[in-house]
């Protein structure tokens, strides 16, 4: 009878490719996912791994017990959960993937209090603006910035994330300040190479316009462009809840607040399935509870909105 550690060791071996990835995943030693795998075909009597010089790969045998596999142990979490939700709540691995920047900020206080209300839930969170594949490495869930490419995972869109143009008050003053977006090609902009889209888009009038900026400092983070942005090395683009204290302290300004940017969401991914596991089912709800609704985590675009509404309001009574 195989033991549900065998099992466990011989999925993460296949979807590994190898002995010693699948030990560090389970944290545990290559000799002892080795013996597992060794025990299992055993008792099977059939192999399960083809073992070649670059690597293993399951046989035909091994593919099929890698299905069966993998549906006993989702049957046995789920069982768990559902007794779990009758006692003291969720149990289990929460393996979350978040964006650096706004994961330390935004999401790790939510992990704080999940742990809090929930004492048997264990969770793992990766901060990093990495694309990390979700099915490959596990992970349970990932919250992800901007637009989503098509894929076999499941989306539920939280939030909307805003983008603005900033650069400091000493930059401006030596450089100039753009009046259109057409006027960002004259300038040193900092540029994000976390994104597919060398272009920045706004919309003038009734139509967006691109622009394509240039500058000699690009950064796959966020807090990096905003560092550079304040020491006065060119404008950037950055989301607004990145730059809110910033701009509070009068160390960014603001540029180009005429000419709207194109919205992006904050998303949380996790496997295809149609059983959502409750430790993935808590998150979405402690997402939405916190982000939805209203922007009052986003302080700069919650004022943009208020400069916008009392614009408005003036030129209402104006008139």
């Amino acid at each position: 009878m195989a033991e549900l550690e065998d099992l466990r060791g011989f999925v993460a071996v296949v979807e590994t490719g190898g002995f010693g990835r699948a030990a560090r995943r389970l944290g545990v030693s290559k000799s002892i996912v080795s013996r597992r795998i060794a025990r299992l075909e055993a008792d099977l009597g059939a192999p399960l791994l083809s073992r070649t010089t670059r690597g293993v790969s399951p046989t035909e045998a091994g593919l099929e017990f890698k299905l069966r596999s993998e549906r006993i142990l989702a049957d046995l979490e789920e069982a768990e959960e559902a007794v779990a939700r009758q006692g003291s709540g969720v149990v289990g691995r929460l393996r979350l993937a978040a964006p650096l920047s706004f994961g330390v900020r935004h999401i790790a206080p939510l992990l704080g209090e999940l742990a809090k209300r929930h004492p048997r839930l264990e969770i793992a969170a990766d901060y990093s603006d990495r694309f990390v594949d979700l099915i490959g490495e596990r992970f349970d869930a990932a919250v992800r910035l901007g637009t989503l490419k098509d894929s076999s995972l499941v989306a539920r869109r939280i939030a909307p994330i805003y983008g603005a143009v900033v650069a400091s008050p000493n930059y401006l003053a030596e450089k100039g300040r753009p009046q259109v977006p057409e006027d960002l090609t004259r300038h040193e902009c900092l540029i994000y190479t976390g994104t597919a889209t060398a272009e920045w888009s706004f919309r003038v009038g009734k139509r967006w316009t691109a622009v394509r900026p240039a500058g000699r400092l690009h950064a796959d983070s966020g807090e990096a462009l905003m560092a550079w942005a304040i020491a006065g090395l060119g404008i950037a683009v950055l989301p607004t809840f990145i730059i809110a204290e910033a701009v509070r302290g009068g160390r960014l300004e603001p540029l180009l607040t005429d000419f709207p940017m194109p919205e992006a969401g904050m998303y949380l991914l996790r496997p295809p399935g149609a059983q959502v596991p409750g430790k993935v089912r808590i998150l979405i709800d402690a997402l939405v509870e916190r982000f939805s609704g209203d922007t009052e985590w986003d302080p700069c675009h919650l004022a943009a909105q208020r400069r916008a509404a009392e614009a408005r309001l003036q030129a209402s009574s104006a008139e």
